[in-house]
């Protein structure tokens, strides 16, 4: 399983400037919040992409990483 962004519902104002800068188009308005709709099967998101992140004006979106030192 890959991570995929997490979004803070209460920080988004339905903007859709992630939505422009996806290229997985796993992020939809509902409710004019940003949602997550993972596609089946579809692995494109299994790297760490974080265009949507650095474009929203509120970071409401973020990527939950682990930092792994061998």
């Amino acid at each position: 399983m890959f991570e995929m962004p997490v979004i803070d519902r209460q920080k988004c104002d339905g903007c859709g400037l992630c939505i422009s800068v996806c290229h997985c188009n796993i992020l939809v308005l509902v409710d004019n919040v940003i949602t997550v709709v993972p596609k089946q099967g579809c692995m494109t998101c299994k790297r760490w992409c974080s265009k949507c992140e650095d474009v929203c004006p509120n970071a409401a979106l973020s990527w939950p990483f682990e930092v792994v030192i061998e």
